[in-house]
């Protein structure tokens, strides 16, 4: 009588950043995290978990695929010479980037179904907001030094911060200016720390791979045409740097108990989620066992 070995289970899709992250050789790294991952586990240690460990599926949001599209013409805007960089050319720029984004994912298209947004409608909105960019930013009079630029860097308590930077422009000076698109709107008042928390994940980043402290860390809200500006200090990267730290022992401390409890908010509104939350009637899965749970970005050592 034979027996039936169980199928293999598949791996994981790659992150972006576990494509380009070096190898850190001879040291005990602790792990790896982003500040979206922070910003999850802070905002919701359950969505943490069923983000980054479970890996459950999220469908494609109209809003988020906007904000990917606009990305990828503002990043590639700068390859055109300084006067060709106008409104008409980001918009002629705009389908050619949402058939090379369908192209690579072509679920995409489902967006567009009965129920969904009519997808012409959809693009005339990705133009407006690619509109007010020129309202904030004259692109004609800046020369990048890096776009959708990945940075990593390794802390003395030997985790690893990683992430992706749209924009970092350098003065003749010296001076760093780091540069964030949202195709959303600006947070209201009280909620600008929890936005300015990235940019200075960054900052620290930048700051512990080129010994500067960026002069200036830039939010460009395309949603309703606001910019929020923000200049730090040696004193906030060293305080971004411990929360960061304290939120990664928080995961860790939910790791070893399973305690991944949620946490209601408004934000509760935009999660995918739902059906899996007890918060909203839903049942939470059990975890993925650990000899064939996912490795996720923010746990795995590149």
């Amino acid at each position: 009588m034979t027996t039936s070995l169980p199928a293999p289970v598949p791996a994981p899709p790659e992150s972006p950043a576990e494509r380009v992250s070096t190898a850190v050789d001879g040291v005990d790294v602790l792990g790896a995290i982003s500040p979206s991952r922070a910003g999850d586990f802070m905002a919701c240690p359950l969505m943490y978990r069923f983000r980054t460990i479970d890996r459950l599926p999220e469908p494609p949001s109209p809003d988020a695929v906007r904000g990917t599209v606009v990305h990828k013409v503002l990043e590639d805007l700068f390859d055109a010479p300084a006067v060709d960089r106008t409104p008409q050319r980001a918009r002629d720029m705009l389908v050619p980037a949402w058939e090379g984004l369908l192209e690579a994912e072509p679920g995409l298209a489902e967006m567009f179904g009965d129920e969904g947004p009519d997808l012409a409608a959809w693009l005339t909105s990705c133009r407006t907001v690619l509109d007010r960019y020129f309202d904030l930013e004259d692109p004609r009079r800046l020369e990048p030094a890096e776009r959708e630029l990945y940075v990593e860097a390794l802390l003395e308590s030997k985790l690893l911060l990683r992430g992706f930077v749209d924009r970092v422009d350098v003065a003749p000076d010296g001076r760093i200016r780091v540069v964030d698109y949202k195709s959303g709107k600006a947070p209201g008042e009280g909620y600008e720390a929890k936005a300015l928390f990235q940019m200075k994940f960054y900052a620290l980043v930048l700051w512990r791979l080129r010994g500067v402290v960026p002069s200036v860390l830039q939010l460009v809200y395309l949603g309703n045409g606001e910019i929020l500006r923000y200049e730090p200090d040696e004193d906030d990267l060293r305080a971004t740097e411990r929360k960061v730290e304290a939120v990664w022992r928080a995961i860790e401390l939910a790791r070893e108990t399973g305690d991944w409890r949620p946490s209601p908010s408004r934000l509760c509104d935009w999660c995918s989620f739902h059906q899996h939350c007890p918060t909203k009637g839903g049942t939470i899965p059990p975890l993925p066992e650990p000899a064939t749970a996912p490795r996720s970005q923010d746990q795995g050592v590149p």
